[in-house]
């Protein structure tokens, strides 16, 4: 499984089940990747067809296979409303690298409430390789040739003391 981070553009969403009756509802999300979990902005006012266009980043380590993404409705007296939730697999991603920003299907109690747009940029973890190449450039290659360049012969002198 891959490892590496994953960075989540959270654009829009549209066709919402209005969890309000006198006036619009005010959405904003719970985006759980593994155990982390991460809330957006409240769009506040933008009802059924809200925007954010926000960015968050996740640190994906083995098992990860989906982003979940909840909607909530931000209520000022009472208990903030569930409007649905979309479940993002993670697969293709891991595959192609990046994805646009595509729309998934929003669902609540099996039915579907609408639709949610992200986009994912998947970028792997590198440790083992980068060590390797930062230890070539520190002990050898162009890094001490310019040193000595920078230095004069003063380096070569010191070696023959």
């Amino acid at each position: 499984m891959p490892q590496g981070t994953l960075e989540v553009l959270l654009v829009s969403a549209k066709d919402l089940e209005n969890t309000e009756f006198l006036s619009k509802m005010d959405p904003y999300l719970i985006l759980t990747c593994q155990t982390q979990e991460q809330r957006s902005s409240v769009a506040s006012g933008q009802g059924s067809e809200p925007q954010w266009n926000e960015s968050f980043v996740f640190t994906v380590s083995d098992g990860a296979s989906e982003l979940n993404l909840k909607i909530m409705d931000k209520d000022t007296f009472t208990k903030d409303d569930f409007v649905g939730e979309a479940t993002v697999p993670l697969d293709p991603l891991f595959t192609e690298g990046s994805l646009p920003p595509t729309a998934y299907s929003v669902v609540k109690d099996g039915e579907y409430c609408g639709e949610i747009r992200v986009g994912l940029t998947f970028t792997p973890e590198r440790s083992s390789s980068r060590e390797c190449c930062e230890e070539e450039q520190n002990y050898g290659g162009w890094k001490e040739s310019s040193e000595e360049e920078r230095y004069g012969g003063r380096e070569q002198s010191s070696y023959q003391d």
